[in-house]
């Protein structure tokens, strides 16, 4: 299989350009490994990845796991609705304000999770054990900065009525 290096970024490096290329490849590769870990759930892909929010997290409103997942909140409350029918979550009064409304992991959900992931985890620690402090910290920013990225391209596309504006910019 060839590796087709976008004609779109002729001002890109060709390591640039390859980087891209697999910045897609892994992109696409995780979303596809979430969706089959997802299936073996009882979930679709979205839900499972905010339940992997709130199981780092721990309890937060709907509102702050909008925040966390970029999702609209109308997005956020179906999915808390259908993680609470599938026993994944359960929403319960805040401690500090018992006018608003939390939603945590279910005792154990966690652990049904965590086995499915296992293997994941070890490959990747052996990945980073290749590179030294200083690599893995322009690692590190490299992915925070990816991560900020794409929060504030989702922010775009969900104030944006017109799909082509998002990209034109």
């Amino acid at each position: 299989m060839s590796r087709t290096i976008s004609p779109d970024f002729p001002d890109l490096t060709p390591t640039q350009q390859s980087l891209l290329h697999e910045l897609r490849q892994n992109s696409a590769r995780a979303v596809m490994m979430h969706q089959l870990i997802s299936e073996k759930l009882g979930l679709n892909a979205t839900d499972h990845k905010c339940l992997d929010f709130l199981n780092r997290t721990g309890p937060v409103t709907a509102g702050q796991l909008a925040q966390l997942t970029g999702l609209t909140t109308g997005a956020v409350t179906n999915v808390i609705d259908r993680l609470e029918q599938a026993g994944y979550v359960i929403r319960d009064k805040d401690p500090k304000d018992r006018r608003r409304v939390v939603v945590k992991p279910a005792e154990g959900s966690s652990a049904q999770i965590s086995p499915l992931f296992n293997s994941v985890m070890h490959s990747t620690i052996k990945i980073l054990s290749r590179y030294d402090e200083q690599e893995t910290n322009l690692l590190l920013e490299f992915i925070r900065l990816c991560n900020e990225m794409t929060l504030a391209e989702m922010e775009k596309m969900k104030d944006s009525t017109d799909f082509n504006q998002t990209s034109a910019e």
